[in-house]
Order: structure tokens, then sequence, then C-alpha cells
């Protein structure tokens, strides 16, 4: 199958784009307690800077439409990287009261979300997954491939919402692969991305309550468990920036469990979803990117061709000279796909 004969070589291909994961973090900062605590809707209304936070009655009540003030409880988060504009990506250790897993996430916050003119506003959330096996780290969480930097310039162009960035563990060990999904008898990682991820994020930051507030992107089995899990959940995701995507769910776990494993199908699922009545409140926004040298172009462009219906929204983005790697795909959103999905999301609102 697709996936399984070139797993060995795309997670090579990570690491060599990506450089060592024990060099990645090389920042002074890196282990210094941090914190994501943001000027409070007090601060905006008065046009200071105060970082007190005000009682969650009293934010509520302040917040702009369709925003979802910090629930808490609150992680511990310590710095990671620091990128160039000065913000910091952080990492805490989650564990996940739904699929009962425990692993690692690393945050970024744009600039725009310490600003005070935003302080009574949610932020739009990127989940953030690599190729590979993703684990014992995310490479995205490194300074070396720009996704950070990235977003932030792009945001200041007018070519992306300034998302928060969520860059979770993917699997649960380096010996296979998962699916992002709950396989009977094995840690419950569709649940983990699905459910404990965004209650962490809705705990610590500023969020929409809407799905149009939620989004994933992700790299080869990165970009199914992305794929995968805005068609499986399109209550609760709204779009997906799914670069050299695997198809199929093949981790060998599934032996044994057909019908759990064609439920985790983004073939079948996309055929479901688009044989549904199309409304603002089921539509997705898939997303696909592939390198014009990459050898699963062909089958990106079928199941763009076989599954645009109905409420399933496509975008194909062919990167040229592309090759398997998250350096082409960083490309490739800023060529399009990053303005694309955000056009379809929602924006923070600037207080008046």
């Amino acid at each position: 199958m697709y996936r399984h004969r070139s797993r060995l070589p795309k997670a090579l291909t990570a690491i060599a784009v990506t450089g060592s994961l024990a060099l990645v973090s090389g920042c002074s900062d890196e282990g210094e307690p941090l914190t994501f605590d943001a000027p409070s809707p007090q601060a905006a209304a008065t046009g200071g800077q105060s970082t007190g936070g005000a009682r969650k009655g009293s934010q509520e009540a302040q917040s702009a439409a369709g925003t979802l003030m910090p629930t808490g409880p609150k992680a511990e988060f310590t710095t990671q990287n620091t990128i160039d504009d000065g913000t910091r990506i952080g990492v805490t250790t989650l564990h996940g009261e739904k699929s009962g897993f425990t692993g690692k996430v690393w945050v970024w916050a744009p600039k725009q979300y310490f600003d005070a003119k935003y302080a009574n506003s949610g932020f739009p959330v990127l989940v953030a997954l690599p190729g590979g096996n993703g684990y014992p780290n995310n490479y995205w969480m490194g300074t070396d491939l720009k996704l950070q930097s990235s977003i932030s310039k792009w945001s200041e162009e007018g070519k992306s919402l300034p998302f928060i960035v969520v860059m979770p563990v993917l699997n649960p060990d380096d010996k296979y692969y998962y699916d992002g999904s709950d396989i009977p008898g094995q840690p419950k990682m569709g649940t983990w991305m699905t459910e404990d991820v965004p209650d962490f994020v809705k705990a610590n930051f500023r969020t929409f309550k809407s799905r149009d507030g939620w989004a994933f992107m992700g790299s080869s089995s990165g970009a199914f468990v992305g794929l995968k899990s805005v068609l499986k959940h399109p209550d609760k995701f709204k779009a997906v920036i799914a670069s050299g995507p695997d198809i199929v769910p093949d981790s060998p776990l599934w032996a044994g469990h057909e019908a759990e494993q064609r439920a985790n199908d983004p073939e079948r699922l996309a055929r479901a979803l688009g044989a549904k009545p199309d409304s603002k409140d089921n539509a997705v926004y898939l997303a696909i990117q592939v390198g014009s040298n990459e050898s699963g172009l062909k089958k990106a462009k079928a199941f763009v061709r076989d599954y645009t219906k109905g409420p399933v929204k496509t975008r194909l983005q062919v990167i040229q000279d592309g090759e398997h790697n998250a350096k082409t795909y960083v490309k490739g959103m800023g060529d399009g796909s990053i303005q694309w999905i955000s056009e379809h999301m929602q924006a923070p609102v600037p207080s008046s």
C-alpha cells in the first residue's frame, strides 16, 4: 500500500529537512518558564497593557461574539524556541483525560494574541502535524522550517489569519503508525487528537466556540490524520491543509478490526459527507498540497476529482519542483493554501 512502501523514506526526508531534532531547540531561552497570559479585556477597554487576570465572568461578559475565554486549568509551559519577532514556542506535557494518553504538546501564539486591541477576541487554531512517526518530537516546533515566522509574515500581508499553532506528538511511540485513530486495544490517538488536544487549547487560550476557528495542517502521515479528522468530525473542524497526504488507513495494528478501519478511511468519509446536503454548518475545506515531483501526485488528483461534492470543498496546490518534504509544503502554504483556508475561517475581532 502507498503509505507502507514509502514510510521509511518519508521519515528520513523529514529529518533531513529539519536537521537534528536534538539541535533544533538551541535558543538561549530554552527551558525557561513561559506564560501565554495576554492583556485582559479591561486593558483593551482602557488602552492599557495590563496582564492581570479579570474574573472569568467579567471576561466572558466583555468578550467578542463567539469567543471562548480560557476555561482552565492552566498548563505549565517552558520555552522551546524563540522566533525572530520575539514570540516563543512553548512546550508542556498533556495528560489526556478522555484518551488516557500522555504526551508532549508544543504551542505558539502570534504577536497579535498579545495585542490589547484583541484582548476580547478569540483566535483561530491550526493543529500542525508532522510526517514520519512524529514521536517523541513534532518537527514543526523547530524554527528551521519557519512555519511560525511565515504565518506571522503572511498575517501581516493579509494572506493568513494569525493562527495559534498547536503541535502535539502524532504517535505514542516510534514503532508503529496509529493513524490518529482509536484502534481497539491501542492508545486512543483519535480521541487524543480530536478531543484532548482541543480541550487543552480551550483551557489555556482565547479560542472560538464554533468550528470556524479550528483547522489542521500536516505532512504525509500527519496529513492523513488531519484529513481524516476533519472529514470524520465536520462539527468540530472546518479545514485542513493536507500536504503529500496518505489516503488510506493502513496501520498494521488494524488487523482484525476491519469495521473500525473503514470508519477511519478518508475516501469513505468524504463519500459519505459529500452525499449530504451542502450547508454552512457542514462544509469542510480540504486544501491538498503535493509537490510536482512526488509519486503521490496522481493519487491526490484522483481524490480531488472523485470526492469534491456537496459539503466537501477542495483546492489542489501543485508545488512546482516540490519534493515530499516539509520545506516544500511551507512554500505551498504561502503560494495559496493558507490564504484559501483563512478566507473560510473566523478571524480575531479587534476592539472598536
